[in-house]
């Protein structure tokens, strides 16, 4: 059977569970029997013979095929077959919630996901920006502008954004370098001075090898400063300064795509507010970088167009000079 084609529709009829409740009330007193003790036992048939259901419950082995064959089962085989799907189907739709996030369900449409993506991400970006200290982003700016190297840390997921804050200031002139193997990191952040800027980037705040090199970088004199959705968690409280994101708990679980999203958000702010205050050597730096990889890049149609007006001109120019 394809995995696009509907099952058949006695698998895809209600749940084990719903079955007994639905026929408990007509059912013969024997088999009463039965269904109460699996509402109460529901894993029962899959610990338990037919025999030994039919010792449980004081009934015999014909009552309880009798009992699978009212509920819809050829017999007592396929009843525990059906109990076993549902449950995995229960733990895996637990695990989805746990995993993915309550926001989405495994059914929903691709309507229904981006509907609810732009949803979350716009709430999540709007209210980051609400509670953004401008000021104190306007001093983080400065000082990583004066800093003679920044440490940014960040392990797993983080260690992404922390690739790209540092790729970006790098490429403006800033000795940025980043750490997601903490015994590098550590390293690193043991040689920092009060000259340098430290950044710890964890959306839960908790990750141990990110605190780590934080705090081994502030015993070494570096401003540090922690990007976090936490203001409470161990890496705010042992930084000197926090930036504080948010993301919906409805959403994707910790370390996800909520939490990424409002990270750039911050990363580019800081960018930009470094930029400007290093406006000159920023645009000097943006140039060179360009200059240096514009042979590598393919010209758009319009300048292959223009080029090639122009090697025709040059072509008609000798050509009427010959003349």
């Amino acid at each position: 059977m394809s995995a696009f084609t509907s099952p058949p529709a006695a698998v895809s009829a209600a749940g084990v569970v719903n079955r007994i409740q639905a026929k408990l009330p007509d059912m013969p007193a024997a088999m009463a029997k039965i269904g109460s003790y699996l509402l109460e036992h529901p894993q029962a048939p899959l610990e338990l013979s037919i025999m030994e259901l039919a010792e449980k419950t004081k009934t015999s082995p014909a009552t309880v095929t009798r009992f699978c064959r009212l509920l819809g089962y050829a017999g007592f085989v396929p009843f525990r077959v059906s109990i076993a799907s549902d449950l995995g189907r229960s733990d895996a739709r637990e695990s989805w919630k746990a995993d993915i996030g309550r926001a989405f369900g495994p059914d929903d449409s691709a309507k229904d996901v981006l509907s609810t993506l732009v949803n979350a991400h716009t709430r999540s970006l709007q209210e980051t920006a609400a509670v953004m200290d401008l000021a104190l982003m306007n001093k983080i700016a400065r000082r990583i502008a004066m800093a003679s190297h920044v440490d940014i840390y960040g392990i797993g997921g983080s260690a992404v954004m922390a690739k790209e804050l540092q790729s970006r200031l790098y490429r403006i002139g800033i000795n940025a370098h980043h750490w997601s193997e903490v015994h590098a990191g550590l390293t690193s952040a043991a040689i920092q001075d009060t000259n340098s800027v430290a950044i710890g980037i964890s959306n839960t705040g908790r990750t141990e090898e990110t605190l780590q090199m934080l705090r081994e970088a502030g015993e070494a004199g570096a401003l540090t400063i922690a990007l976090s959705n936490n203001p409470g968690s161990p890496l705010a409280d042992s930084a000197d300064a926090s930036i504080i994101t948010s993301v919906h708990e409805q959403f994707l679980q910790p370390d996800d795509l909520s939490a990424k999203h409002v990270q750039l958000l911050v990363i580019d702010l800081i960018y930009l507010l470094v930029a400007q205050v290093n406006f000159a050597q920023t645009t000097s730096k943006l140039a060179a970088s360009a200059m240096a990889v514009s042979p590598h890049r393919r010209p758009t149609r319009n300048a292959r167009a223009d080029a090639g007006a122009l090697r025709n001109s040059r072509t008609t120019r000798k050509g009427e000079g010959n003349l």
